[in-house]
């Protein structure tokens, strides 16, 4: 059995990964289509060895689909995720406009499956921010074993996480240093991009943190446990594609780094590379175009009592966007349509 499933903003970079994704995992689907704005109409993305054309988003109905994975953003979300789901199309929301809604399950698979019956109030299923997707997937099993109190995390996070225009810009001035005379100057970033790294990612707040951090606490709790407490600063660093945190980690029980690592080995989404040697570690470049969050660097804290650091690095066009959003579709179409129609 197959579903009718719809993926908006097909032209962009989280939308032709989610088709992608979808041929890769061979998701099972009767009927496929791609949907862009109006100026995007007539555009060819790739669904594995087919090619579609983009269909009209405004003038789309969504009545007798089963999911729609949305991948663009908040304000076109809210105009037109509430019209899908009010056709009964179930919504996969990838922007930030639902993860904080009461009503609606914020889900990482591997964290927490169980929380999409909940998407029966509004249709609607939130897929959280990429940087803490990647995160929680390595928390939850340690959690489980230890219960964390508090978690401390400095991101560094590639451009890919700000769309095209972010990529271009630091190839762009990339290329421009080298030739004088034809330096870029920034326009997506505040600040250069290319050779440096830039303390600021989405919009500031009153308490001095970014819109990026506080996403990764609220979202944090909602996944995991309200009672974990976590600060974060999130980097832009001049990556391509590929997010990267180092996140240390206070237990209330003793958890020996051995045991950490035995219980991230065979933890759901965790790819363990941690050798103690040159090169015995997970960077970005090597993530790219992987399904798996890797974990290297596991080791005691020391200063603190039941302390672990861990570096955690993953694809964030994959498991922090698209990847992560076709899962959704998977545990739905397991656990909750087919339930539906038997």
């Amino acid at each position: 059995m197959g579903y009718k499933v719809a993926v908006v903003g097909a032209t962009g970079n989280v939308g032709r990964e989610m088709l992608n994704i979808l041929a890769e995992r061979h998701f099972p689907i009767d009927e496929i289509a791609a949907l862009a704005s109006r100026r995007s109409l007539g555009t060819e993305v790739s669904f594995g060895d087919k090619t579609l054309k983009t269909q009209d988003l405004a003038t789309f109905d969504f009545t007798g689909w089963d999911i729609a994975l949305f991948a663009i953003g908040s304000d076109a979300t809210k105009e037109y995720a509430p019209k899908a789901a009010k056709a009964g199309c179930v919504v996969i929301d990838n922007s930030s406009l639902y993860r904080y809604d009461p009503d609606v399950p914020l889900i990482v698979p591997e964290c927490n499956a169980d929380a999409i019956v909940g998407y029966k109030k509004k249709n609607i299923i939130a897929n959280p921010n990429c940087s803490t997707a990647q995160m929680v997937v390595a928390l939850k099993p340690l959690h489980d074993r230890a219960k964390i109190k508090r978690v401390v995390v400095s991101t560094y996070q590639s451009v890919s996480g700000s769309g095209k225009d972010a990529i271009d810009e630091l190839w762009d001035q990339t290329k421009g240093l080298y030739v004088p005379g034809q330096e870029v100057a920034p326009s997506v970033y505040p600040k250069q991009i290319a050779f440096n790294v830039i303390p600021h990612i989405d919009v500031f707040m009153e308490d001095g943190s970014t819109k990026e951090e506080w996403k990764m606490v609220a979202e944090t709790k909602k996944i995991i446990d309200p009672s974990i407490k976590v600060t974060a600063t999130c980097v832009r660093v001049p990556v391509f594609v590929g997010h990267s945190e180092a996140v240390n980690i206070e237990f209330e029980e003793h958890l020996d780094e051995e045991e950490a690592r035995e219980i991230l080995r065979t933890a759901p989404g965790c790819l363990v590379v941690d050798k103690r040697e040159d090169g015995g570690y997970v960077t970005p470049v090597e993530c790219v175009g992987d399904f798996a969050t890797f974990i290297s660097r596991i080791r005691q804290d020391p200063t603190i009592d039941n302390g672990l650091n861990i570096w955690v690095v993953s694809d964030n066009l994959r498991k922090g966007a698209a990847l992560n959003a076709v899962q959704i579709a998977e545990v739905l179409g397991n656990k909750v349509l087919q339930k539906a129609e038997a």
